[in-house]
C-alpha cells in the first residue's frame, strides 16, 4: 500500500483542479445576485479562469523542468490555496476575479503539468497504467461531483463553502508531498524563455478576448465597440492580433532552437501525428463540454427558475455517465482502436447535443433532457478515456513536461473558448431574436418598436422575464405592450439557447475529421524520439 500513497496525493490534487471547473457553473445566477452584476460578467470570470491556465500552462511545464516537478507542484498548490482562500471571502467581483480566475489559474498552471510528470516518475509499467487510469477516473469524479456539490452548497449554505473546502484539501495534499518522489528531467535543466512566455500568453489572451467580447462589440458590424477601425468592429482586429502573435511565437521558438537556446516548447513535438490529433481532440472535448455547461444553467435557472441544487440534480446524468464511460473506455481500448473509441464518442456527443436542443421548450421535458445529458456524458467520457493517454504515450521521459503543458493548454484553451464562444453565440442570438420578435409583433406600436430597437443595439444581457417586465413598466409601457415585450423576450431566450446548442453540435461534427491521425488497428502507441534533446 505504501507505494500508492504518492498516487493518493496526486489524485487529490487532480480532483481539486477539476472540481473548480464544474462546481461554479450551477451558481451563475447566485453569483449574479450576490455581486449585483450580470451574466456577461460572470461569463468573463469563468472564461478568465480557464484562460489563465491556458496562457501559462506551457510556462508551468517548463518551470517544472527547471526547478523540479515536485517543487513546481508544491509552489503551485500554495498559490492555488491562497487563491481559494481569497475567493472564499471575496467581497467584490474584482476580488473574486483575482482569487479564482488569476491566482487559482496560475497555481493550476504549475500543478497540472507537474502532476502528469510525477505520475510517470513515480510509477512504471503496469503500475503507471493503473495510476493514469486512477487519475482519469478522479477527473471524471470531479466533473461528476462538481455540479451537485456546487448546487447543494449554494442552495443550502453558500458557494463560498466550496472554496473553504478546497483550502483544507490543499493543506492535506501539501502535508503529503514528502511522500512523492521527484521526477527530474533527464539532462541539464533548461532556461526559461521569457519572450516566448509573453508571446504565447498574449496570443491566447487576445484570441479569447476577441471571442468573448464579440457579443458586445459585434463580430463585423460594430455594436458597442470601443474603437471602430475602418468602420468595423474591434473583434476581428483583436483576434487577428492574437493570430499574428501566434506566428511571432512560432518564429521565435524556431529562432531559439536554431541558435541552440531552450525554447518554451519544442515545435518538433507537434510533428508527432498522434500527439497533434490528441491535442485537437482535447481542445474540442473541453470546448463542447464547457460551452454546454455554461448554457444549460442559463436555461434551467434563468428561464425555468430552478435553484442551484435543482440545477445540479438535473445535470447529474452527464456527470455520472461521464465517470462510468471514462472507466469503461479505458477497457475498450484493449479491444478497439483509440480512433474508433474517440469517433464513437464524438458521434454520441453530436446526437446528444441535438437531442438537448430539441428539449429547449417553455417547460422542461424531463425524460428527454435526462437522456440527452446522459448521452453527452457517455460521449465525453469516451473521449476523456483516450486522449490524455495518447498525448503522454507519444513522447518519452524528456518530453513529458512539455507534452503535459501542451495537453493542459489544449484543454483549458478549449474550456475558455467554449464559455466565450458559445456564450457569445447565445447572447448575440438573444439580442437578434428579441429585436426581430419586437419588430414583428402586432401588439407593439411602431414607435415603441423603434425605440426598443435603438436601445438594444449594444446588446442585452440574459436576465429573467420578471426583470424584463419590471424594466418595461419602469419605462412607462402600458400593460398590454409590457406583456407583449415579455413574451417576445421569453421566445428570444429559447431561440438563443437553441442556437448555442446548435453551435456545440456543429463543433462536434467539425471535430470528427481531426481524428484521422489517432492510432488505429492495434492500440499500441509508439514512443516518440527524444525531440527535446536537440
Amino acid at each position: 500500500m505504501k507505494k500508492w500513497w504518492p498516487l493518493v496525493a496526486l489524485a487529490m490534487a487532480q480532483f481539486v483542479m477539476v472540481l473548480d471547473q464544474s462546481v461554479m457553473n450551477v451558481s451563475i445566477s447566485t453569483l449574479v445576485a450576490d455581486f449585483d452584476t450580470t451574466v456577461t460578467t460572470i461569463q468573463a470570470v469563468i472564461t478568465l479562469y480557464c484562460l489563465t491556465m491556458a496562457m501559462f500552462m506551457l510556462t508551468g511545464g517548463k518551470l517544472g523542468d527547471i526547478i523540479g516537478r515536485r517543487r513546481a507542484f508544491t509552489v503551485g498548490l500554495v498559490i492555488y490555496g491562497c487563491g481559494s482562500a481569497l475567493t472564499a471571502v471575496a467581497p467584490t467581483v474584482a476580488v473574486l476575479t483575482l482569487g479564482w480566475s488569476i491566482l487559482e489559474g496560475l497555481g493550476a498552471a504549475l500543478v497540472m503539468p507537474a502532476l502528469v510528470a510525477l505520475i510517470a516518475g513515480n510509477y512504471e509499467g503496469k503500475d503507471r497504467n493503473v495510476a493514469y487510469a486512477v487519475i482519469g477516473g478522479v477527473a471524471g469524479a470531479g466533473i461528476a461531483i462538481g455540479p451537485i456539490l456546487g448546487g447543494w452548497a449554494t442552495t443550502e449554505l453558500s458557494w463560498r463553502v466550496v472554496f473553504v473546502g478546497e483550502v483544507v484539501l490543499v493543506l492535506i495534499i501539501l502535508a503529503m508531498t514528502r511522500l512523492i518522489g521527484d521526477a527530474m528531467r533527464p539532462g541539464r535543466a533548461p532556461r526559461l524563455d521569457l519572450a516566448g512566455t509573453v508571446l504565447s500568453a498574449s496570443a491566447l489572451g487576445l484570441i479569447v478576448l476577441g471571442v468573448l467580447q464579440s457579443s458586445t462589440w459585434g463580430w463585423i458590424q460594430p455594436k458597442d465597440s470601443p474603437l471602430t477601425p475602418f468602420g468595423f468592429s474591434l473583434t476581428l482586429f483583436v483576434i487577428a492580433s492574437g493570430g499574428l502573435l501566434v506566428w511571432a511565437f512560432v518564429a521565435w521558438q524556431r529562432h531559439r532552437e536554431a541558435t541552440g537556446r531552450d525554447p518554451l516548447v519544442h515545435l518538433a513535438l507537434l510533428k508527432i501525428p498522434p500527439l497533434r490529433a490528441g491535442l485537437m481532440g482535447l481542445l474540442s472535448q473541453n470546448l463542447i463540454l464547457m460551452g454546454v455547461f455554461f448554457t444549460v444553467p442559463l436555461y434551467l435557472q434563468i428561464v425555468l427558475g430552478y435553484d442551484a441544487l435543482e440545477t445540479g440534480i438535473k445535470m447529474l446524468p452527464v456527470s455520472i455517465t461521464m465517470f462510468v464511460a471514462s472507466a469503461v473506455g479505458a477497457r475498450l481500448a484493449s479491444r478497439f482502436s483509440i480512433r474508433t473509441v474517440v469517433r464513437v464518442g464524438l458521434w454520441i456527443t453530436l446526437a446528444s447535443v441535438l437531442l438537448l436542443l430539441a428539449t429547449v421548450q417553455p417547460d422542461l421535458a424531463d425524460t428527454a433532457f435526462a437522456v440527452a445529458m446522459a448521452g453527452l456524458g457517455v460521449g465525453m467520457g469516451l473521449l476523456a478515456s483516450q486522449l490524455g493517454k495518447v498525448v503522454q504515450a507519444s513522447v518519452d521521459a524528456s518530453g513529458r513536461s512539455e507534452a503535459g503543458g501542451l495537453q493542459f493548454t489544449g484543454q483549458q484553451l478549449g474550456s475558455s473558448l467554449g464559455v466565450a464562444l458559445i456564450g457569445a453565440v447565445v447572447l448575440s442570438g438573444l439580442t437578434s431574436a428579441f429585436v426581430t420578435n419586437i419588430q414583428e409583433s402586432p401588439e407593439i406600436s411602431q414607435q415603441v418598436s423603434s425605440q426598443l430597437t435603438v436601445a438594444l443595439e449594444s446588446g442585452i444581457d440574459f436576465v429573467s422575464s420578471d426583470q424584463v417586465s419590471a424594466a418595461a413598466q419602469n419605462a412607462g409601457l402600458d400593460p398590454t405592450t409590457t406583456a407583449a415585450v415579455v413574451a417576445d423576450y421569453e421566445a428570444a431566450q429559447l431561440q438563443a439557447l437553441k442556437v448555442g446548442f446548435l453551435g456545440a453540435a456543429l463543433l462536434a461534427l467539425i471535430s470528427i475529421p481531426f481524428t484521422r491521425q489517432l492510432p488505429h488497428g492495434e492500440p499500441q502507441l509508439a514512443v516518440a524520439e527524444d525531440v527535446t534533446s536537440a
